[in-house]
């Protein structure tokens, strides 16, 4: 018996009973410090991805940031947080496909010090053309592509 492969707005609405806080345990505390750390649901990292404005972008680190203030926790989760933000960026590629207008902006969602996702859907080709429309400029250094400074 086949299970139905699950759509990628389906996996983004599945939240496996998060958001989730707990302690930060001896060996989390090396990486992390201490205190809680919140495991978010997907949905929230698509809501704070989706609030971007065009013109303005973020960084996975001010959605960590976000996140552990919205639960009063130390820090947010940057596992989960950046596979939550790469499954966003693929719910809205999926919606966009099928024919919908109004989809996260997952291109202005940025890596830390405002690198572009190459993970994200169209890779850097996509991504760069999208800011580019939007007013920025995407600058190459070596293999790895940036926004520059001034947009964050």
């Amino acid at each position: 018996m086949s299970r139905k492969k699950l759509s990628w707005r389906e996996k983004l609405l599945d939240n496996k009973g998060h958001p989730t806080v707990i302690s930060i345990n001896d060996e989390m505390s090396l990486r992390w410090g201490t205190g809680t750390v919140v495991i978010p649901a997907p949905i929230e990292v698509n809501e704070i991805m989706r609030s971007v404005l065009k013109g303005e972008l973020i960084t996975i680190d001010e959605i960590r940031r976000r996140l552990a203030a919205k639960h009063g926790t130390n820090i947010a989760c940057p596992i989960t947080t950046g596979i939550f933000a790469w499954m966003a960026a693929h719910a809205a590629d999926e919606a966009e496909a099928a024919g919908a207008r109004r989809i996260t902006p997952y291109w202005r969602t940025l890596k830390s010090g405002g690198e572009l996702n190459q993970k994200y859907p169209g890779g850097i080709e996509n991504l760069r053309a999208r800011l580019e429309a939007e007013g920025h400029t995407v600058l190459q250094r070596r293999k790895r592509y940036f926004v520059e400074k001034d947009g964050l």
